[in-house]
């Protein structure tokens, strides 16, 4: 069992940064492979990053390639989400979703899931 928990969120203008952190539970942190989503209201759950359980593979959706970077600490159990030239449009509900020795895009896939926190970036 994994349990995660973000942090980080909040309100920002448009072409600040955040940071969003997701503290781990559990042993194996280092066999998962983590992701973050997103969700606006009134939309789907869509993929932003991952970040593999071994040699730091880390695809990204082409709306933050460029802008966003994932990373993980396996000592602290975090991986976390710097987010950078933030624009309106990710405004949105961010989770953190973890899966053992596997990695992809699609929500579907991950096993453990956080409850999420809100990023609001003000034009």
């Amino acid at each position: 069992q994994v349990q995660l928990v973000e942090s980080g969120g909040g309100l920002v203008q448009a072409g600040g940064s955040l940071r969003l952190s997701c503290a781990a539970s559990g042993r194996t942190f280092s066999s998962y492979s983590l992701a973050w989503f997103r969700q606006a209201p009134g939309k789907e759950r869509e993929f932003v990053a991952a970040i593999s359980w071994s040699l730091g593979y880390t695809p990204y959706a082409d709306s933050v390639k460029g802008r966003f970077t994932i990373s993980r600490d396996n000592a602290k159990n975090t991986v976390y989400l710097q987010m950078s030239s933030l624009k309106p449009e990710d405004t949105a509900v961010y989770y953190c979703a973890a899966v053992e020795r596997t990695i992809a895009s699609m929500s579907s896939v991950y096993r453990y899931w956080g409850q999420g926190t809100q990023v609001t970036v003000s034009s």
